[in-house]
């Protein structure tokens, strides 16, 4: 896969320069659907070799179905739509025949259930039963026992049973939109708004328009005295919303405040965009952590990439920002297909070099991929 990858990059690079090459001497009879293939093809052929070398180098340091793993599958499951090949639908089909589509371990932990976004997705195509009704179990046993700890994050045994921290809602929330999709249930739908605006309300700093990472950290500073907001902790918010956005009617009644909040968190996101189109894992002390952050970007990207898609968010304003991100995420893939500059497993801005990758950022960089894909097929 590794020789696959660097023959996909060289051919890619090929296509980008011929087409740049050829721009400044477009006329009125260029076909423009032609340019905007040949722009997609690449990120679909960036994506590949991503997705292939992750594949070649998964990590066994955590279980199959734990949410840094999980994130991955999500993303790699978007890219096995748009490549339509079969290897990689196969590869998670695979997976979730081995745990017969159960999710991780904890009845209540977010992380633990975000292994069933990529399971429905799979669902709606195959539509079996025994891919559905693990996570239909497990949600309606929640929905029927709801967890009654407080939101401490951290501060006992059982602190991990509700939303308490804001990477919780890219985990768990979608998947309880998705069940309100598939099952017309409202039950899982308002469940999931319950305990969606108690996050919030913990976490969410309206000066700022994002989201703390836990209880503990609205008092906290960085050394610039800006207040600390770990960059893939909003990431994680940004992604999550999108997820659930994609879920909910247009007239849904709570479709308004998912939709408010997604506008009030990108228009703060684009501005804190670097020169180079990265942004970093502390949002408002890039100086101190000036190093670029993979897993944040690629979220931010695939946030606002999507905005624009589902017309959220202005074109005209936006995709300058978008197209910067998205260079800026190649520029961090190596010839192999391997991403750097992603900070490894934490709870709050840490100091991030090249050479760190996690499985978790290559989901979300696939993620981001998929909505540049459709962005520009859409041109």
């Amino acid at each position: 896969m590794i020789k696959k990858c660097i023959y996909r990059l060289l051919i890619m690079l090929l296509v980008f320069f011929t087409f740049r090459s050829g721009y400044g001497m477009t006329n009125k009879n260029t076909d423009r659907k032609n340019e905007n293939f040949l722009v997609a093809d690449s990120i679909l052929t960036l994506m590949a070799c991503v997705a292939d070398w992750q594949l070649q180098q998964m990590p066994n340091s955590f279980h199959e179905l734990d949410w840094t793993n999980a994130t991955f599958y999500i993303g790699l499951s978007r890219f096995a739509d748009l490549s339509k090949d079969e290897t990689y639908y196969s590869w998670l089909m695979n997976l979730g025949n081995k745990y017969k589509w159960q999710p991780y371990y904890g009845m209540y932990i977010a992380d633990d259930i975000a292994v069933s976004q990529m399971y429905l997705d799979i669902y709606r195509k195959e539509g079996k039963s025994e891919i559905l009704n693990p996570t239909l179990a497990r949600t309606e046993w929640v929905l029927n026992h709801p967890s009654r700890v407080n939101l401490k994050w951290g501060q006992g045994p059982n602190s991990y049973d509700r939303w308490s921290w804001c990477d919780a809602l890219f985990m768990a929330p979608p998947v309880y939109a998705k069940m309100y999709s598939i099952t017309n249930d409202a039950r899982f739908l308002d469940f999931m708004h319950q305990e969606f605006m108690l996050t919030y309300d913990l976490l969410y700093d309206h000066d700022e328009n994002l989201f703390f990472r836990d209880y503990r950290f609205p008092d906290r500073k960085e050394k610039n005295g800006k207040k600390v907001f770990w960059g893939r902790g909003n990431g994680w918010v940004v992604a999550g919303l999108v997820n659930i956005l994609k879920e909910l009617p247009l007239n849904n009644i709570h479709r308004e405040f998912y939709e408010n909040l997604f506008l009030e968190m990108t228009q703060r996101i684009v501005g804190l965009q670097d020169e180079r189109g990265y942004w970093h894992a502390s949002l408002l002390d890039p100086e101190t952590f000036s190093n670029p952050e993979t897993s944040t970007s690629s979220f931010f990207v695939y946030a606002l990439a999507f905005g624009i898609n589902a017309g959220l968010l202005s074109e005209a304003e936006y995709l300058p920002a978008v197209e910067k991100g998205w260079l800026a995420l190649q520029k961090a893939v190596s010839s192999e297909g391997r991403l750097g500059w992603v900070q490894p497993v934490g709870a709050f801005p840490e100091k991030v070099t090249y050479d760190m990758t996690e499985v978790y950022g290559v989901g979300a960089f696939l993620l981001a991929g998929s909505e540049m894909y459709l962005l520009q097929i859409k041109k």
